[in-house]
C-alpha cells in the first residue's frame, strides 16, 4: 500500500503542475486572443457544466469498475486537450477544446490538480481509519500544492520563451500534455483494495441522507469559488494593471504556503469538522478583503494567506465528507459532493459580468457566499454528530 500511495503521489505532483499552468494561463491567453471578459466567463461556464457531467458518471462508474480506472479515464481528457492546444491557433477550435475537454475551468487554487474523479473514494476504500486518511490527504495536498508552484511559475517565465506571446502559451499547453501522460502511467500502477459488491442502483438511503446535508453546503460555497476565482489571475491584472510575471508570483507564493497548511494538516490533529468549516469561513473573509484592497501587495499577500488556510481544511473536510458514507458508494457519493460543488460554480458564467461591472464585485460577492457555506457545514454535519451520540 505504501508503494501504491507513492504512485499517486507521482500521479498527483504531475497533474498538478500540468493543470494549475493550463488554469491560471486559459483567461489570461483569451484575454491575449482578444476574447471579452464576459465571453470568457461563458466559457468557463460551459467547461464547468461539460466536466460536472463527466465527473457524475465516472463516479458511478467507479463503483462498479474501480477509482484507479475512473481517475486514468479523468486524465485522458485533458492530456488530449493540452497537446491540441499546443498545435492550433483557431479561436473557436481553442473554446471547444476547453469546454470539451474540462481544462481551464474551475478554481485555480493550490489543490486544484489533485481532485479528480474517483481520489476521494479511491483513499477512503483504501485507508479505512480516519487519522490515517487525513494523513494520506493531507501528504496528498501538500505534494500537489508544492507542485502546483511549478506551475504557477511556469505563468512567470513563459514571456522568456524565445517565441511570440501565443507561441509562448502553446508550447507550455505541449509540455502540460507530457506531464497529464505521466499521471496516467503512474496510476496503472495503483493498487486498489477489494470493495464490497454494489447492492444498488446508485446507493444507500443512509448515504444519500448524510451527502446530502454535504451538497447543501457545497452548492454555497460552490457558488462562492464560481464567481470569485477562476478569473482570479485575469481580475489581479485589471484590478492593479500587473503583468503575467507578477500574477505568476502570486500564485506561486499562495501555492508554497497551500503545501505548508495541508503538511500541517497531518501533524495537527483537531475535530476535522470544526477545522473544516472554519477555514471555509475564513477563506470567504479572505476574499472579502482581497476584493477592497487599495494595494496590490495586501491584495496579494491576503491571497497567499487564503492558500495556507485552504490547505489546512482541505483534507479535514474530504475526510469529514465520508464519514456517513457505505463503503460500496464511496465513488457514488464523492461524485455527487463534487459534481454539487461544479454545477455551483456554473455561476463563474456571472464573473464576467460582475467584473465589467465593478472591479471589486466578483471577490465580495464570492467570499460572502464562502462565508455561508462554512457556517451552514458545521451546523448541518453537527446536528447529525449529535444524533449519533
Amino acid at each position: 500500500m505504501e508503494d501504491t500511495f507513492k504512485f499517486l503521489l507521482i500521479s498527483r505532483v504531475a497533474r498538478s503542475i500540468s493543470l494549475i499552468y493550463v488554469s491560471l494561463s486559459v483567461p489570461l491567453y483569451l484575454s491575449l486572443l482578444g476574447i471579452s471578459p464576459v465571453v470568457i466567463g461563458l466559457v468557463v461556464f460551459g467547461v464547468v457544466g461539460f466536466y460536472s457531467m463527466l465527473s457524475f458518471s465516472l463516479g458511478l462508474l467507479g463503483d462498479r469498475i474501480g477509482y484507479k480506472k475512473t481517475l486514468i479515464i479523468g486524465d485522458l481528457l485533458p492530456t488530449i486537450g493540452t497537446a491540441l492546444l499546443a498545435i492550433t491557433s483557431n479561436i473557436h477550435l481553442i473554446i471547444l477544446l476547453l469546454i470539451i475537454t474540462g481544462i481551464g475551468g474551475g478554481a485555480a487554487g493550490g489543490l486544484r490538480g489533485m481532485w479528480s474523479p474517483g481520489l476521494s473514494a479511491l483513499i477512503a476504500s483504501n485507508w479505512r481509519d480516519e487519522t490515517e486518511r487525513v494523513r494520506k490527504l493531507g501528504l496528498l495536498s501538500s505534494a500537489a500544492s508544492a507542485s502546483s508552484v511549478i506551475g504557477s511559475l511556469l505563468v512567470s517565465i513563459k514571456q522568456f520563451l524565445p517565441f511570440s506571446p501565443e507561441e509562448d502559451f502553446r508550447v507550455i499547453f505541449g509540455f502540460s500534455s507530457v506531464l497529464l501522460l505521466v499521471s496516467i502511467l503512474s496510476l496503472l500502477l495503483v493498487h486498489e483494495v477489494q470493495r464490497p459488491k454494489k447492492t444498488t442502483k446508485i446507493m444507500k438511503r443512509s448515504s444519500l441522507s448524510y451527502i446530502s446535508k454535504v451538497i447543501t453546503s457545497n452548492v454555497v460555497t460552490g457558488a462562492g469559488i464560481g464567481i470569485a476565482v477562476p478569473l482570479l489571475p485575469l481580475w489581479f491584472k485589471l484590478a492593479y494593471h500587473v503583468n503575467d510575471f507578477m500574477i505568476g508570483i502570486i500564485f506561486t507564493i499562495s501555492y508554497a504556503l497551500t503545501s505548508l497548511g495541508s503538511f500541517l494538516a497531518t501533524r495537527i490533529h483537531l475535530d476535522p469538522l470544526k477545522v473544516g468549516s472554519i477555514t471555509r469561513v475564513l477563506n470567504g473573509v479572505l476574499l472579502v478583503g482581497i476584493a477592497f484592497s487599495p494595494w496590490f501587495y495586501l491584495a496579494a499577500a491576503l491571497y497567499a494567506i487564503r492558500g495556507l488556510n485552504a490547505g489546512f481544511g482541505a483534507p479535514n473536510r474530504t475526510a469529514v465528507n465520508v464519514r456517513g458514507i457505505s463503503e460500496e458508494d464511496y465513488g457514488a457519493a464523492t461524485s455527487l459532493q463534487g459534481i454539487s460543488t461544479r454545477i455551483a460554480q456554473l455561476s463563474s458564467g456571472l464573473s464576467g459580468y460582475l467584473l465589467e461591472t465593478w472591479i471589486p464585485l466578483p471577490e465580495f460577492s464570492g467570499g460572502i457566499l464562502q462565508m455561508i457555506g462554512g457556517y451552514i457545514y458545521y451546523r448541518l454535519l453537527r446536528e447529525r454528530r449529535q444524533v449519533s451520540k
